[in-house]
């Protein structure tokens, strides 16, 4: 019913929540990743390889400015290698990066393709836009850390969050000679979960020799700092798990907001998910942007409607499973205005799927937390040990199949966001 153009700033698509793995064990990235022109071509989608610089609205219209990756591979382009696609309705899905402290964002986790920030790099050399230079950049951190375990290394893991837990505990089970530490500013790790779950990840590290250092703020410039956490002699290598960045860079500034992690940058909307003004004053919502016609769904997103403590919708995890659930909410409200239909739009809402939390401990144990909400501390942790452990890698593996469009994989996850007696 649609004619579907994908524009991506990289020629390929890589599974995130799986990417720790990658670094420890590099054959892992092949199951992650996969190019997408393939693939979308066997989904009859238009692919464009290239970095959105401005997105506007002007005559009707959502006009999309793309620096083209590959100049000639279809696309018309000027002498500077730009393209201008035009849209009736256009879903923003840019996601976020994970740096904090970076300028752009950067870190490991997420691969360095704006072309601003390739320009302040801290790996210039390597173009992680391609497959090829992201699995390059893989290979070149998984030999750091052989060197590092080698040596017998002192490591500092900073944010004992989902990342900071899932990457010490993935670095002492593949390189076991690092001596490992975990610092967070909070009394114990995974701060959000119910006690018990962050128990159970607790003593997983005590028991693999992981030390644990909480109630204390990063200060790396501080010799104080590094004495309270038993390094008087520095770590040799630090790294920053805590946090998410805004990476909106394309967006009209009047859409972006002024707070929020990492510094603000993230696109306000309404209950429907379409892109609005930033909001006056204390009013909730800002005012449509674009006629409606431009969603913003995922980590992209400001992740929260309204102001504390009377939240719209309160504050979304940035994390795969909201994402997803808020895509199928706006793809159903895009049909409902193209069909002329006199039905309302739909609000979207806080995702029962965003309470769902599954920690990976090593290759061999993890954790689910099923049942959370915005609540500090709710939900229930109802899955633990080797049955945790295969239950991520199942749904690693189906979601990697259904992102390829493979039948198997389209049949297990389909009904996740299609759920009639549920809606």
């Amino acid at each position: 019913d649609f004619e579907i153009t994908l524009v991506d700033a990289k020629e390929f698509m890589e599974f995130t929540p799986g990417i720790l793995r990658a670094f420890v064990r590099p054959s892992h990235f092949d199951s992650l990743s996969f190019t997408l022109q393939p693939v979308m071509e066997k989904m009859a989608v238009k692919f464009v390889a290239g970095e959105v610089k401005k997105l506007s609205f002007e005559d009707g219209e959502v006009l999309a400015a793309v620096k083209v990756l590959d100049p000639g591979q279809g696309t018309e382009v000027d002498s500077e290698g730009m393209a201008l696609l035009a849209f009736e309705y256009c879903v923003i899905c840019s996601g976020c990066n994970f740096g904090p402290f970076s300028k752009w964002g950067e870190s490991l986790w997420f691969p360095t393709i704006h072309e601003a920030a390739r320009k302040e790099s801290e790996w210039p050399d390597i173009d992680e836009r391609y497959l090829e230079g992201r699995r390059r950049h893989i290979l070149e951190e998984h030999e750091k850390l052989a060197a590092l375990n080698a040596r017998r290394a002192a490591v500092l893991v900073v944010g004992a969050g989902f990342i900071g837990v899932e990457w010490v505990t993935e670095l002492q089970h593949f390189f076991p000679q690092l001596q490992l530490t975990i610092v967070d500013v909070l009394p114990r790790c995974l701060g959000p979960l119910p006690e018990r779950a962050a128990k159970y990840c607790e003593r997983y590290m005590n028991r693999v020799g992981i030390k644990q250092v909480y109630d204390i703020k990063y200060d790396p410039v501080s010799q104080t700092f590094w004495d309270q956490v038993g390094l008087p002699a520095k770590a040799e290598k630090t790294f920053v798990c805590i946090g998410v960045k805004a990476s909106n860079y394309f967006m009209p500034p009047e859409t972006l907001s002024v707070r929020g992690p990492g510094g603000g940058g993230w696109i306000h909307f309404n209950q429907k998910l379409q892109v609005t003004e930033r909001p006056r004053g204390n009013d909730p919502i800002g005012e449509l942007w674009a006629e409606g016609r431009v969603f913003a769904v995922g980590d992209c997103n400001y992740g929260c409607i309204g102001n504390p403590p009377d939240w719209i919708m309160a504050p979304v995890p940035k994390v795969s499973f909201p994402s997803e659930e808020q895509a199928a909410h706006a793809c159903s409200n895009l049909r409902t205005m193209t069909s002329g239909s006199p039905k309302e739009l739909k609000d979207t809402y806080w995702p029962w799927g965003a309470g769902m939390f599954a920690t990976s401990l090593g290759p061999r144990d993890a954790c689910f937390v099923a049942g959370a909400n915005h609540q500090k501390g709710s939900g229930y942790m109802v899955n633990w040990w080797l049955p945790a452990a295969w239950q991520k890698e199942l749904i690693e593996r189906t979601k990697i199949m259904e992102c390829r469009d493979n039948t198997i994989g389209r049949a297990v996850w389909h009904f996740v966001h299609h759920r009639p007696f549920l809606q």
